[in-house]
């Protein structure tokens, strides 16, 4: 019978273990990570295009 709990192969680098870990705290969806960035940058053109003399 094979063992369930196998190790990883050595070449993973224990990425697979870390991201199967659960960490407390709160979580924020990655559309609004990538959205807000985007829209800062697009006020602040927006702001140069017709606010800058």
């Amino acid at each position: 019978m094979a063992d369930k709990a196998a190790p990883l192969p050595a070449s993973s680098g224990g990425l697979m273990r870390f991201f199967e870990d659960e960490t407390k705290g709160f979580r924020i969806d990655p559309k609004i990570v990538i959205s807000i960035p985007i829209s800062l940058i697009a006020v602040s053109w927006m702001i140069d295009l017709f606010l800058a003399p």
